[in-house]
């Protein structure tokens, strides 16, 4: 799996610019799986609040990196007052 071979030469630290490239690409990985798992939690009817705290995040700082970026088509919920 060449997720799995990446991580290896991102930990890997007998050639640093390897390393380096290996861990900028786990970075963009990473980034792309946490939105498409935003966007799942949103479909689900999760909030801004529940997914910053599944991430460990504050609701601001999650809606702020992803309010911009998901599917426009997807239904945000709303927080209830």
């Amino acid at each position: 799996m060449e997720s799995t071979r990446t991580a290896r030469a991102a930990a890997d630290t007998t050639d640093p610019r390897a390393g380096l490239r290996a861990v900028a690409s786990l970075r963009t990985l990473a980034d792309s799986l946490e939105l498409r798992q935003v966007e799942a939690a949103l479909r689900a009817g999760m909030t801004w609040q529940q997914i910053a705290d599944a991430l460990g995040v504050t609701r601001q700082a999650v809606h702020k990196k992803y309010s911009k970026r998901i599917d426009p088509t997807i239904e945000v919920p709303r927080r209830s007052s």
